[in-house]
């Protein structure tokens, strides 16, 4: 991999800001570079961070009709992860004795965002959707932005990047335990990259 170079010799980025190097199409979401992000309150004392990644879907994006961008996104819950194994091991544990799991439980269904709505605005857009965690479905609205788009200079692919970002009550979707010392709202700080097929 040689990267492009500026006119003063300085490496250029394969992907700017730049609304004119998007094109027409369908993309996928790159799994190995797209993850969401997930804050919760610890007992009035700090902030704690987790992350869900492998994220799979697409965008079906016109730039000449921002609006009508379609959006469909699926997070594997299974593989949530934190900074501590005993956390992450307390996620994903069965209920004790029968019981309803505490958070999400050892085989946890997908994630998945599905958008109604999409109003752009210069390189932002509001994006309102149908949000399905733990079996329940409830609209959600995350502010976009986008971030970049190139070519790939690994595999050759258009690729466009988006950040977004907005905050659940868990207690929607039947995420229950330890409200309120593990605070019921969850802020999601999601990075995308999605690659043209």
């Amino acid at each position: 991999f040689a990267p492009a170079l500026t006119a003063q010799g300085a490496p250029q980025l394969p992907g700017a800001q730049d609304p004119s190097r998007v094109t027409t199409g369908t993309y996928s979401a790159d799994p190995a570079h797209s993850l969401i992000g997930w804050e919760v309150n610890h007992f009035g004392f700090n902030d704690y961070y987790g992350l869900f990644g492998d994220v799979a879907g697409t965008l079906t994006i016109d730039p000449a009709n921002p609006d009508a961008a379609k959006v469909d996104v699926t997070i594997p819950v299974a593989n949530v992860t934190t900074a501590s194994k005993g956390l992450t091991e307390h996620l994903l544990r069965a209920g004790k004795d029968g019981a309803a799991p505490d958070f999400f439980g050892p085989a946890p269904a997908p994630a998945r965002f599905v958008s109604t709505a999409v109003k752009a605005d210069g390189m932002k857009a509001t994006i309102t959707g149908d949000l399905t965690l733990n079996g329940v479905t409830k609209p959600v609205t995350f502010e976009a932005e986008f971030t970049g788009a190139g070519n790939n200079p690994f595999n050759k692919k258009a690729t466009i990047g988006f950040e977004a970002e907005t905050s659940i009550k868990r207690s929607d979707f039947g995420v229950n335990y330890g409200i309120p010392f593990v605070s019921d709202e969850v802020e999601l700080d999601i990075s995308v990259a999605f690659e043209k097929q």
